[in-house]
């Protein structure tokens, strides 16, 4: 065993530096080799990349004309409706300051003309009454309006129009009614005022307006002071107190004789003074009812 050892090396020895020298061989013709040269010449094209296999997005797709018309069209209305209610506002607030108003000129009536028209009929009385009524009930609908118009409730609107309308007629019709029977009203107060002289005694109601108006005017009688010798009070106790300039300078003896008491008392009547005050300040109330009324008039034509 030991003998063959020594040819065993000896022949790996031999086959491996032939294959070594074989290699190196190889390599060296490699390297001397020239590298081959791509001929001269356009430049390949890059091919293109392959399409991606991803579903493409899509973009919506554009409104209908019809609902681009609808949105302008809804821009260009709201600034309108905030104009309209604006006005509608405004016009509620006049409305109400005109039911203070008919409020105000009710209470006034009450407290000053009171006493004249209870002279004229005793059913007028309740005139200060329905005055005081109206504008109350104006001043309550005014505020329902604003708040109508703020909460934009439709049936609320109508029934503040509707509520207009009405009010509109009544303002028309008593308005028309008193420039109508005016004349009606002098001769009225005429007659009553003459029945309250003859009825005078002092002490009811009538009595104490007709002293009123006596103090008040600075007048006596219908006509003049002269009218009251053929009252019934007259005979018993002579004018009236009410008829003198200064009260504390008369004295009934005075009063008694119309001589005398020609420089006692006032001489203007009664009559001329209270249709003119009457005229005046109905004239007032007339022309208020009539600004309200044309007011109206004027809002429901450009409604």
């Amino acid at each position: 065993m030991r003998s063959h050892c020594p040819a065993l090396l000896g022949f790996f020895s031999r086959s491996t530096a032939r294959c070594a020298l074989t290699h190196a061989h190889g390599l060296a013709g490699a390297l001397t080799r020239p590298l081959a040269t791509r001929a001269p010449g356009p430049p390949r094209p890059i091919p293109p990349l392959p399409p991606s296999r991803a579903p493409a997005r899509r973009l919506p797709p554009p409104p209908p004309p019809e609902l681009c018309s609808m949105a302008s069209r809804r821009m260009e209305t709201k600034p309108v409706i905030t104009c309209l209610k604006t006005l509608l506002i405004i016009y509620s607030f006049v409305f109400w300051i005109t039911g203070v108003i008919l409020l105000a000129v009710g209470v006034w009536g009450k407290l000053t003309l009171g006493t004249y028209i209870s002279l004229i009929a005793e059913n007028s009385t309740n005139a200060p009454y329905v005055l005081i009524g109206t504008g109350t009930t104006i001043v309550v609908f005014g505020l329902f309006g604003c708040f109508a118009t703020c909460r934009g409730s439709p049936w609320m609107l109508k029934l503040y129009a509707m509520f207009l309308s009405l009010v509109f007629l009544a303002e028309l019709v008593a308005g028309i009614s008193g420039f109508v029977f005016r004349h009606e009203i002098k001769d009225t107060f005429l007659r009553t005022y003459t029945d309250a002289m003859q009825n005078y005694n002092g002490n009811d109601e009538r009595s104490r307006a007709v002293d009123h108006v006596q103090r008040s005017l600075s007048c006596c009688g219908v006509q003049n002071y002269t009218n009251w010798s053929t009252s019934p009070y007259f005979l018993d106790h002579g004018i009236p107190p009410s008829c003198c300039m200064n009260e504390t300078d008369c004295n009934p003896q005075d009063l008694h004789n119309l001589t005398v008491a020609a420089t006692k008392v006032n001489q203007k009547g009664c009559y001329d003074l209270v249709t003119s005050f009457m005229e005046t300040n109905m004239g007032i109330i007339a022309g208020v009812a009539f600004g309200i009324a044309f007011s109206q008039v004027k809002w429901r034509l450009t409604e």
